[in-house]
């Protein structure tokens, strides 16, 4: 990994907590290689990222991989330095996986969907936005989890100047649908634009982006499930919310929204792959 960063090859960073909590088995495992895979697959490296064994972790082989699905902590930016110190092993969320990238030289990041503010309860709010605030770092996604208020985590974003782009399309996705009716702060056609766009908006002192990419498959009546997962939800707090949430919504849609998670995070992998491609291209 540091060879290949070194000589300026393109890397994208992967997440663990899809792994550890994010999906069940055999989905989780099937994301996780399908995204090195397709990662790959663009000329890039995949850098799969957790903490093990007091370490941080950047480039996990198969078998560090599959640690994550029995051991594995939720690790978010907050609890990195606990996690190092207790040797825990320990599966990185969006923001602690940006963190770690970030310090390692790696500007591209692919994930399902970010945080963000919950319905019902704004005070609560994912770590993955203030750590796009402060850390340089492109994060692929399909948008936010849809069982999340994406107005309001929009007008977050917004509040940390954290720019929005809709990669090929004009409203931010709803994760499970293509449309929000939430418009982006910007839209991007195609790696190359995309690269560009990512350059004059560092140059320019932007730290995080959001790279908005709608999946490739819709989940039908989506909007209607996480309104049902979300009301039934209403006394989890913390970072359980999210994943329950998700399993809910996995109840609701016969395991049809497993599928669809799969094969979007897959797809952010790819793109991301490729916009890392034409970025390193171009200052080479």
């Amino acid at each position: 990994m540091a060879a290949a960063l070194r000589a300026g090859t393109p890397v994208v960073a992967l997440e663990t907590s899809i792994v550890g909590q994010g999906l069940p088995a055999p989905h989780n495992l099937k994301a996780a290689r399908g995204c090195e895979a397709a990662v790959r697959e663009e000329d890039a490296v995949p850098a799969t990222i957790g903490v093990l064994d007091g370490r941080v972790r950047i480039g996990l082989n198969d078998q560090e991989l599959q640690r994550m699905i029995s051991d594995a902590i939720k690790v978010s930016s907050r609890d990195l330095g606990p996690a190092l110190v207790q040797g825990a092993v320990g599966a990185t969320t969006v923001a602690a996986t940006a963190r770690a990238a970030s310090m390692a030289g790696i500007r591209f990041l692919a994930t399902g969907g970010i945080g963000g503010v919950h319905r019902g309860h704004p005070e609560d709010q994912s770590a993955d936005l203030d750590e796009l605030a402060l850390t340089r770092i492109a994060v692929f996604c399909a948008g936010a989890k849809i069982v999340l208020d994406l107005r309001l985590t929009l007008e977050r974003l917004e509040s940390l100047s954290v720019p929005v782009l809709g990669y090929g399309c004009d409203e931010f996705p709803a994760f499970y649908a293509r449309r929000s009716g939430c418009p982006v702060s910007g839209r991007v056609d195609g790696p190359d634009e995309t690269a560009r766009v990512l350059d004059a908006a560092w140059k320019t002192g932007s730290r995080g982006v959001v790279v908005a990419i709608p999946p490739p498959t819709e989940l039908d009546g989506a909007e209607e499930m996480a309104l049902r997962a979300a009301t039934e939800m209403h006394d989890v707090s913390g970072g359980e919310v999210t994943p329950r949430l998700l399993a809910r919504m996995a109840e609701l849609s016969g395991g049809r929204s497993l599928d669809v998670n799969v094969e979007l995070v897959i797809n952010n992998a790819r793109i991301a792959a490729q916009v890392a491609r034409s970025f390193s291209a171009s200052r080479s």
